[in-house]
Order: C-alpha cells, then structure tokens, then sequence
C-alpha cells in the first residue's frame, strides 16, 4: 500500500488539503485529528479534565466506541454509535484534542486503529505525528505550516462560517497554545520527520496550497 504522512501543526489546512489531495490521486483520506478529537469530547462530556492522564484513561474502557467510517466517501467520526463529525470542530473540543493527546494511554488506544487503516488502504494520513511515529515508512513525508496569524485567520474564517461566535485573538490565542501544548509533550511531540519535506502555505490560497501538496507527492513517489 502507499502510504503519504502529512503533519503540521494545528490551522495548516491539513485536513482540507489531504482531503482534496487524497480524492485527486485516488487514495483514502484519514483524519487522525478527527480521533484525538472525539477521545477530547468524551472527556468534555464526561466532565473530567482532558489533561488529567488517569482520569482521561478511565474512559477508554471496553464499553467506549470511537469509530471512522467512510460515508459516501467521506469521511465520518461515530462515538458509540452517534456521528460527532460536527461536533468535534469546536474549539474547545479542539483544546481537549491537544491535552488528551499527551496521554500516552489515548496514542495506545488509538494507534492500532491508524495502523490498520493504513495497512488496508493506499492513504493520505494527516496528523501531528503520522511521519515521525504512525507511519515512518511513508513513501512521502510532508510537513504542512504556515504562520499563526495565517492559520489562526483561517479556522476563524471557518467557525464564523458556521455561524459560530467567537473573536479572532481568542482564536488565535488558542492557536498559539496549542501549538506550545502539541510541541511540547512528552509523548510523540510535533516534529518534522527527518525526511519531511517542509512545505509553508501562509501566503497561497486553498487552491494553491492542494496542487503544492499534490506536486509534491507525485515527484517523490
């Protein structure tokens, strides 16, 4: 199977341009963000503090269904059976992403679940660490940035889109934390992988951005 890792850090479009990228060239698309997301709301709704490693782990029990399915192609997270796909884009559902994250009983109990759909299928996978740990065999690595204020005025422009209220400096401000939280913890950081190739999207448009992604892997496959 071939398999392209596609990291970076939170607000880099990783996810609409594997997305794009993926249906372009014919592969499956696997948003691993969507995963650590739906572990961060059932932290939420389970009131415990997403940070907190053993109360976090006690949630992981046999009784808890995080599953992605793919619903006419696209791609969809069900949380004991309930499709969160929407509700999992909030941005506190995506701080409890980022500190659930750093729990190494969350990476354990969502890392098998990667594996085996990259074993299956020939992929696009997007995350913090797909080239550095999930997948180090990946035919091609890229690491997808640009700056916080570019990122950050992206995913306001997408909340504001779906009528939600919220300012740009607190969005950018979480942006900012995030990225300390994601860089910082102990367990699988994010990190370029050594054989990444960097790519900074900060100035193109989405367009741009998808045929950058999609040049890129074709000339290194």
């Amino acid at each position: 199977m071939i398999n392209i890792a596609i990291d970076g850090p939170a607000g880099a479009g990783k996810s609409t341009i594997s997305r794009k990228a993926a249906a372009s060239l014919g592969y499956i698309y696997i948003d691993t963000g969507a995963l650590y997301r739906t572990v961060g709301l059932v932290a939420l709704r389970a009131g415990v503090e997403p940070s907190d490693p053993q109360a976090v782990a006690a949630l992981l029990t046999d009784d808890l269904s995080v599953e992605l399915r793919f619903v006419q192609g696209e791609q969809r997270m069900f949380l004991n059976g309930e499709d969160v796909s929407a509700a999992i884009r909030t941005p506190e559902a995506s701080l409890a992403a980022s500190a659930v994250s750093a729990v190494p009983a969350v990476r354990a109990y969502l890392f098998d679940l990667q594996k085996k759909l990259a074993h299956e299928n020939n992929c696009i996978m997007d995350g913090r660490d797909i080239g550095t740990v999930v997948l180090p065999d990946a035919k091609v690595k890229i690491f997808l940035t640009a700056s916080p204020e570019a990122r950050a005025r992206r995913r306001y422009d997408e909340l504001i889109e779906k009528g939600m209220d919220v300012k740009f400096e607190d969005v950018l401000s979480d942006m900012i934390r995030r990225d300390y939280n994601d860089s910082h913890r102990a367990i699988a950081p994010l990190k370029p992988a050594q054989d990444a190739i960097l790519l900074d999207t900060s100035g193109n448009t989405l367009e741009q951005s998808v045929a950058l992604v999609i040049e890129t892997i074709r000339a290194n496959l």
